[in-house]
């Protein structure tokens, strides 16, 4: 399992039904890798895990495992309210062929060090696969700081990696120096890539790159390789679409910006709803705006990074 890389936490499709939209997901993993990416992160909050029956999870696993043909590591986002649920859901995605799990907090009951600290080890301890945690405290309140990240990293081997979702740098930068080479850390916010890289990320987990991926590849391969201007004239470009990202509506805004490159639909599953009115079309001419003026840098850079 190779932990670099831009890895999109890949949206679930709906159809008119609102049920998975298997056939069209396979479609979007294979195109994700056709432009570049380095993985495929399913089930996670952008992918409307919560909103996902354990039948329909182990479904959406198994079909982008099949999609992908080993081409890239698929990484099973595992969510759950209860211990036992998100340790049934770690062993099911092993069985479903997965490369890899990210283990989240449990949903809703915020615990203090010793609980959350038992939960993902049970999930990490699950299965043999190789393990990323996902830590972001703005979306569920539990923050994994520096030293108890060091504390699983040293207890549980098969812990290879961080989603960093504080929105704050530092975070990677202490994380590097506590532990090294130890972990890889991943981005989790699409706007702080840049700096993110800057700092010593080695990865990102991206929300945007569900449906600008060729854009997101070239933004992250010229960061990393100290490509500084044209990172810079990509970054400036991209900012407005990836600070769609970091507000709780994400899920529809990213879905929306899928639909106008003509790669999904914007449909969405209660308690989500799409937008409507005035929101939209403001939404959606801000979109249409920043497509029409992309930056020369994207087309040289994204031909370089893509497989």
């Amino acid at each position: 399992m190779n932990w670099k890389g831009v890895m999109p936490a890949v949206t679930t499709p709906f159809d008119e039904r609102l049920k998975v939209d298997h056939a069209f997901m396979a479609e979007h993993c294979r195109w994700l890798i056709d432009n570049g990416c380095d993985g495929i992160v399913p089930l996670g909050s952008l992918g409307e895990g919560a909103t996902l029956s354990s039948d329909e999870k182990v479904g959406i696993l198994e079909n982008c495992v099949k999609a992908v043909r080993g081409k890239v590591p698929v990484v099973a986002a595992i969510s759950s309210l209860s211990t036992a649920d998100a340790v049934d859901q770690a062993k099911a995605a092993a069985d479903a062929g997965c490369d890899a799990l990210m283990a989240l907090p449990p949903y809703v009951y915020v615990g203090d060090w010793r609980e959350v600290k038992a939960h993902v080890s049970a999930v990490i301890e699950a299965t043999p696969l190789p393990c990323m945690l996902y830590n972001n405290p703005i979306a569920y309140g539990t923050d994994f700081l520096p030293e108890q990240i060091g504390e699983l990293a040293e207890e549980q081997e098969n812990l290879k990696a961080v989603k960093e979702s504080t929105a704050d740098v530092r975070r990677v930068a202490a994380i590097r120096a506590l532990l090294g080479n130890r972990l890889e850390v991943f981005v989790g916010v699409d706007d702080a890539i840049v700096e993110g890289v800057a700092v010593g990320a080695s990865g990102w987990i991206a929300g945007l790159a569900n449906a600008l991926p060729r854009e997101s590849v070239a933004l992250f391969h010229c960061a990393f390789d100290g490509e500084r201007e044209k990172a810079l004239e990509i970054y400036r470009w991209f900012l407005p679409l990836l600070r769609m990202d970091t507000v709780p509506n994400f899920a529809q805004l990213i879905k929306l910006v899928q639909a106008e490159v003509g790669m999904g639909n914007s449909r969405v599953r209660a308690p989500r709803l799409e937008l409507v009115g005035e929101e939209l079309e403001k939404t959606k001419k801000s979109i249409k705006e920043a497509l029409r003026n992309r930056p020369q840098a994207i087309a040289s850079q994204a031909v370089q990074a893509a497989r």
